[in-house]
């Protein structure tokens, strides 16, 4: 990866390199800020950086064998360590699920720790770096570099490294073999430990700009200037926000087309169309239904709210308002608590592995016998 890959962040990127041409090279660095602006992507690039064999003014050549390597994320004086869970079968080391991670990471560097625990499949499972990871760090750094002139350790949320671990690595960190650099990457700075916080040259990487951000989702999410001006508002510098952002938004514009569809058959008691409905609402899959549910539960009552005409105490995107204008008079007190607990119901038996299509045939029946009271 290229420093010219990472949004924005020039300052950063300056420092670092005249860090190496000024030979003022720190033996452990800690990147912090907050996920997603760019912190783990900054790591990998000055780590390409520090190995090119054809380094130029600003940035990695992209082109040398070193090169290469680090763009498959395989170089061999490349170490990463990050948090993983328990896995039958594999050991509780970063090594074991090093494929998954490149996987990830070469798709998107952009990444936070819960995509990285959704990746893994982790369920409910906690991700750490233990005690038996330390011992692998000592032991590849023990060894001599196979390439490079330097071998560089890569810590993605050391935060997350437990207390045995992190006493463990106290003497390397502080006295790390010849040419040895550790790169530790934090979301949480404050929950790093302080012995290991004082042993690293803190380097705060700030949100990315606005103007930059925007440029980039316009161009990559087809988005127009101001749903991306909307997205950036919000997404706070973060550029995993902002792609949480846009995942929502696309996710609540189909619910609402799918809301605005299902109110008007369920008040035009449309028996054919409900039932078709119910087959194409039954092939989203499970979470994308459950959302569907959620969402709709809580529109139904914002369109309650609405009738007050206090824009102060609704919640609804310029779409959502819209049909509300419309559909809103159509809700009230005789009818709004039975059509909330029509949807709050289909989601509990959605939740619970129920079969889909009946669930969604069901509830179309139920809010044509209430809509009209």
């Amino acid at each position: 990866m290229k420093f010219e890959q990472i949004l924005g962040q020039k300052e950063i990127k300056e420092r670092l390199i005249q860090s190496f041409v000024n030979n003022r090279l720190s033996h452990a660095y800690l990147f912090f800020g907050i996920a997603g602006s760019g912190k783990l992507g900054l790591a990998i690039a000055f780590a390409q950086y520090l190995s090119c064999t054809d380094k130029q003014e600003k940035d990695s050549c992209g082109q040398c064998l070193s090169c290469k390597k680090y763009e498959k994320l395989i170089h061999p004086d490349l170490h990463f360590v990050f948090p993983v869970i328990t896995e039958s079968g594999k050991k509780k080391i970063s090594d074991a699920f090093i494929s998954e991670w490149r996987e990830l990471i070469q798709n998107d560097v952009y990444i936070s720790y819960n995509e990285w625990m959704q990746h893994l499949g982790s369920q409910n499972k906690q991700g750490i770096i233990s005690v038996d990871e330390s011992a692998e760090i000592i032991r590849k750094l023990s060894l001599k570099s196979y390439e490079s002139e330097y071998k560089i350790m890569i810590i993605w949320l050391p935060e997350k490294m437990n207390n045995s671990c992190a006493n463990k690595l106290l003497k390397i960190l502080e006295e790390p073999p010849h040419n040895t650099v550790f790169i530790l990457v934090s979301d949480e700075r404050e929950s790093v430990l302080p012995t290991i916080l004082s042993r690293t040259q803190a380097v705060k990487i700030l949100g990315i700009d606005d103007d930059i951000m925007q440029e980039y989702i316009i161009k990559n999410f087809n988005l127009n200037t101001q749903e991306a001006a909307d997205i950036v508002k919000i997404s706070n510098g973060s550029y995993v926000e902002a792609k949480k952002q846009i995942l929502a938004s696309e996710e609540n514009k189909f619910n609402l087309q799918q809301f605005i569809r299902f109110m008007r058959f369920t008040y035009s008691r449309n028996i054919a169309e409900a039932l078709q409905w119910a087959d194409e609402m039954a092939k989203i899959g499970r979470e994308a239904q459950k959302n569907f549910l959620k969402y709709s539960s809580i529109l139904i009552r914002e369109n309650f709210v609405y009738n007050f005409k206090n824009n102060n105490i609704y919640y609804l995107t310029k779409e959502e308002e819209e049909f509300a204008s419309k559909f809103a008079k159509f809700l009230n007190n005789n009818n709004v608590n039975e059509i909330v607990k029509v949807f709050d119901e289909a989601y509990f038996h959605i939740e619970r592995n129920g079969m889909a299509r009946i669930i969604f045939t069901d509830i179309a029946f139920l809010v044509m016998r209430v809509i009209k009271k």
